[in-house]
């Protein structure tokens, strides 16, 4: 099949990789012309694993292009899908301008039947109001499609070439067919249904999500007072089928670029029904909070005065494999340090430039790897797993930290390698592992 895809994010980019990477002739569409540069050149604006080698391959095959071109892209293609951002307004409420500039630069540039597919998440209704703008502006016929997107960053090609399932929302059987058959080389769970009832599933799905990362969370708080092992309560939790493992473990909370989006939004969506959703509110309200546990430890250990501390802190992507920094829980609690006078010293594999694009480089110590973010530091703060820092020889970290204090707000690191160390050591929801002082701080 012949596609366009408007918007080079990570979901537009991934998508037409593998699109092109089953087969289909597939044009990458973005108004950036920097971005398209560097595409055409054969380096990739996101960091995602295995992206770079695909576009590569499928571009040597001639199924792959890249295009600022918009009118061009559309008039070759038989299927055209809006992949731009919806960031959140200050309410919480999605902008749907970009969405809305695509749909009338499509309508214009239309030269026959199209069908037009919507995998930007949206409100409900969207969809409807886009197939209106759009018929608002040309006389070609057309069909709507709501194609909801499920992908992970950090693992956005294994989702998009193996996924749970496949969201159709469609009114046209003959449009839903065609849109059947482009994902039936992906997976045979395809659900076909209404366009408002697609629209839905993909923030319910993130906010169910969501809600199961905030409840473990809660669950690691009182672990810890009362003396028990949050990862042991997950495990056993986990094989309950009705519950089911994924999501549940416990750290500093979630960021990115899509489950705070899409909870705010569908908490703006219920409250324009008259519907206040309680559940989501205190779900947003317990993640907000997670992060600044790591904080409280901090003024714990040192008895309320940060200021002149030297603070190493690992990892600033909300979560590994990604140079993704969008609401990572990072952003606010070095900012919390920098303003209370800590010395900080940072350091992440991939993310680095990400982060000082929205934090700024002043106030920052920006270090070129793990151990010199650790040297001569009072205390260690690891807030990203990264495979690197679960490598890292404990013996060999005590040595370079002034004071060997870690606060391990992933979990990364289990009681066999802690103990035998002299670190005072504290994770989230676990009992302490400390060697040294156990009575003065509880766990974090």
């Amino acid at each position: 099949m012949n596609i366009t895809i408007i918007g080079t994010g990570y979901v537009g980019l991934v998508s037409g990789v593998c699109y092109a990477e089953i087969g289909n002739d597939v044009i990458c569409v973005d108004k950036d012309p920097y971005k398209i540069d560097l595409l055409n050149k054969g380096k990739v604006p996101i960091y995602e694993p295995g992206l770079k080698e695909l576009i590569a391959t499928n571009r040597l095959g001639g199924r792959l292009a890249f295009t600022s071109n918009l009118s061009n892209a559309v008039r070759h293609s038989d299927i055209v899908i809006i992949a731009v951002g919806t960031p959140p307004l200050p309410s919480g409420e999605a902008n749907l301008s970009y969405i809305d500039q695509a749909a009338i630069e499509i309508a214009k540039a239309m030269n026959g039947y199209k069908i037009i597919t919507v995998k930007s998440t949206v409100p409900v209704g969207t969809n409807e109001r886009l197939a209106k703008l759009i018929k608002s502006h040309t006389n070609m016929a057309f069909d709507s499609i709501s194609l909801p997107e499920f992908l992970r960053e950090g693992s956005a090609i294994q989702d998009t070439l193996y996924p749970d399932r496949v969201v159709i929302g469609a009114e046209c059987q003959k449009a839903a067919d065609t849109m059947v058959q482009l994902h039936k080389p992906l997976t045979q769970n395809i659900v076909v249904t209404d366009i408002r009832s697609a629209e839905m599933i993909k923030y319910a799905s993130n906010a169910f999500l969501a809600t199961k990362i905030s409840f473990i969370n809660e669950i690691a708080n009182i672990c810890e007072k009362v003396g028990a092992d949050v990862t042991k309560v997950a495990e056993g939790m986990g094989y309950d089928k009705r519950i089911g493992s994924s999501f549940l473990k416990a750290g500093i909370g979630y960021g990115g670029s899509c489950f705070p989006k899409d909870t705010s939004a569908l908490i703006q969506i219920a409250g324009n029904v008259d519907y206040e959703f309680k559940l989501l509110r205190s779900v947003v309200e317990v993640n907000q909070d997670q992060r600044f546990n790591v904080i409280r430890k901090l003024e714990t250990i040192f008895d309320g005065e940060l200021n002149g501390t030297t603070i190493a802190v690992w990892g600033l992507s909300f979560k590994p494999n990604t140079d993704d920094v969008r609401e990572s829980p990072a952003l606010e609690i070095i900012q919390h340090l920098v303003d209370n006078g800590v010395r900080v010293k940072t350091y992440d594999p991939v993310a680095m430039e990400s982060f000082q694009s929205l934090f700024g480089k002043e106030g920052v110590i920006w270090c070129e790897d793990a151990m010199e973010a650790a040297q001569d530091a009072d205390a260690l703060c690891l807030l990203t797993e990264w495979h690197e820092f679960a490598k890292v020889d404990l013996h060999e970290l005590q040595k370079v930290l002034k004071q060997p204090i870690l606060i391990d707000g992933r979990n990364v690191f289990n009681e066999e390698q802690v103990l035998g160390t002299g670190f005072i050591y504290y994770s989230v929801g676990r009992p302490n592992l400390n060697q040294g002082v156990k009575e003065k701080v509880p766990a974090l």
